[in-house]
């Protein structure tokens, strides 16, 4: 931690990209395909540093570091405190478009700061990231919706 400033502005991504690399070299998700996890926050580090992370195949037994960035596209991400202008361009050149959702951190981010984050996304007009990217990850969320509407 440093000290004098909060945890979550530089520890938590650094603990969700960790968390990320154990379960790529574990290949967690390619042995449970039913699984669906979403990282926050943009997945942590993971757009910005997966070549990188990629490398972990050299110390990790029956991976290749291909094998490690798919299980990493494999993620959906959040675009909590993460919606910036030059943080979207690396969310969205590495993760599939429908593995991007809509995150505020809503209560514990300023509302200032999600202002900000959802005008970026409204410029950027990401497909998906509004809604139907989660009612496809989460149906039962869309047939909620839907009933609603009627």
């Amino acid at each position: 931690m440093l000290p004098g400033l909060p945890s979550p502005l530089l520890d938590f991504p650094f603990d969700t990209t960790r968390a990320a690399l154990q379960m790529a070299t574990r290949q967690v998700l390619a042995r449970y395909p039913r699984v669906r996890v979403i990282l926050s926050h943009a997945g942590g580090f993971v757009p910005f540093v997966a070549s990188r992370l990629a490398g972990a195949a050299m110390f990790a037994e029956g991976v290749t570091e291909e094998d490690i960035l798919t299980e990493l596209r494999s993620f959906y991400v959040d675009t909590a405190l993460s919606a910036t202008p030059t943080a979207l361009p690396s969310i969205t050149a590495f993760f599939p478009p429908d593995h991007v959702l809509y995150g505020s951190d809503f209560p514990f981010a300023p509302e200032s700061w999600g202002v900000t984050f959802d005008r970026v996304l409204d410029e950027t007009a990401l497909p998906g990231v509004d809604r139907a990217n989660a009612e496809a990850l989460l149906p039962r969320l869309g047939q909620r919706s839907a009933a609603g509407r009627e």
